[in-house]
């Protein structure tokens, strides 16, 4: 496999880990960029970016980075707290009074950003297309009850977060939510990172497809049992209503639209360029980096069945847990997007971390092969 890119000697056992990545058959195309100080030392491509595996993986193909779209979202908000036009501990109601229905009234601004709000599902049954409305799912939203009471539990909004979380943008901002991230926090770092992308854009997005055969860890057999068994449960509603939500990556409506939970597109190369911002303290001022990587919820996730740790929408490390650690510093602190792309920062080292692939793995929280990566950069450093 020709790994394009370039790399400092230093780091070559990691150049070498990433180029054992394609030993795997199934292995598509991946990127990994690594900057130590804002400088990058690592940033790397190989593999192909198309349905058919003919089209080589290029230094500007962007894809599908899932729920790494998350923390710049986060970012996003926290900016508007700092400018005064959000609270983190007002109520949501005070910006979107429509929220208050069903009881949530209470509900804060934090709650929502660290999934302890107890809305990660809808329980009515919405159709395919209500994915891209975005007036339908904020609507529906508004209307919900919690599934527990909020603030005593937290459970992963896999989704349901680009809603209400981007409504919230919306309202405080004035823009999309997608236009507010992408002008608040990818435009001054010069990333190449979208929420709502514009069609001359698609020509250079990877298709994305899973691997076959691999079952995955615990955690995700779990949730898979009771995904097929159980079709009422919450965590079968937060990722399959509506019905579209799994199916849509590779879809032109799922790239245009701006679903801040779920579809950010960008590389490895925007993914270790926004944590740089974070720790060099271009995006935030260190009191609120601080709120946003500060333990807010732990322990087990009612949405996910397995145990979380985060931030205001940031994960963070689990070090004890094969499944939830970073593979860096116990400080570290990301967000993995669904299939196996990761950014992180490890704080301690001044490493911010991206990884990208095309060949989504079978994993809920961390992928295996981000670990393998990460822990041949730390045996570097």
């Amino acid at each position: 496999m020709q790994i394009q890119g370039h790399f400092e000697l230093q780091f070559e056992a990691v150049r070498d880990a990433f180029a054992a990545l394609f030993d795997d058959p199934q292995e598509r195309g991946a990127g990994l960029c690594v900057q130590i100080g804002g400088e990058t030392v690592l940033d790397l491509w190989a593999g192909t970016c198309d349905k058919e595996g003919t089209e080589a993986w290029h230094t500007d193909t962007i894809l599908n980075l899932f729920s790494c779209t998350k923390t710049f979202t986060a970012v996003a908000v926290l900016q508007l707290v700092a400018e005064g036009k959000l609270a983190l501990d007002a109520p949501v109601a005070r910006y979107w009074p429509q929220f208050a229905a069903a009881d949530k009234a209470q509900i804060t601004v934090r709650q929502l950003l660290c999934h302890r709000a107890g809305l990660p599902a809808l329980r009515e049954s919405l159709p395919p297309e209500a994915l891209y409305q975005w007036q339908t799912m904020t609507d529906a939203l508004a209307a919900e009850a919690p599934w527990w009471e909020p603030g005593t539990a937290h459970g992963y909004a896999a989704i349901t977060y680009g809603w209400l979380v981007g409504e919230l943008l919306r309202r405080a901002d004035g823009r999309g939510p997608g236009d507010a991230i992408v002008a608040r926090v990818a435009r001054p770092l010069g990333l190449d990172f979208h929420v709502g992308l514009a069609d001359e854009e698609f020509h250079r997005v990877a298709h994305i497809a899973r691997g076959k055969g691999n079952t995955g860890d615990e955690a995700a057999k779990r949730l898979l049992t009771v995904t097929m068994r159980e079709p009422l449960a919450m965590s079968t509603r937060a990722f399959t209503n509506p019905p579209s939500i799994l199916t849509s990556t590779n879809k032109p409506e799922w790239r245009r639209m701006q679903q801040p939970a779920a579809n950010g597109h960008g590389n490895a190369r925007s993914l270790a360029g926004f944590y740089s911002g974070l720790l060099d303290g271009s995006l935030l001022e260190s009191e609120l980096l601080a709120e946003l990587t500060r333990e807010h919820s732990q322990g087990q996730d009612l949405t996910l069945l397995t145990p979380t740790r985060f931030g205001l929408g940031c994960m963070l490390d689990q070090p004890q847990l094969a499944n939830a650690t970073f593979g860096l510093g116990p400080r570290a602190f990301g967000h993995p997007g669904a299939g196996g792309s990761v950014g992180f920062a490890d704080p301690e080292r001044n490493v911010a971390f991206g990884f990208v692939t095309n060949t989504l793995g079978p994993y809920i929280l961390m992928d295996p092969r981000a670990q393998r990566l990460a822990r041949a950069l730390g045996d570097c450093l």
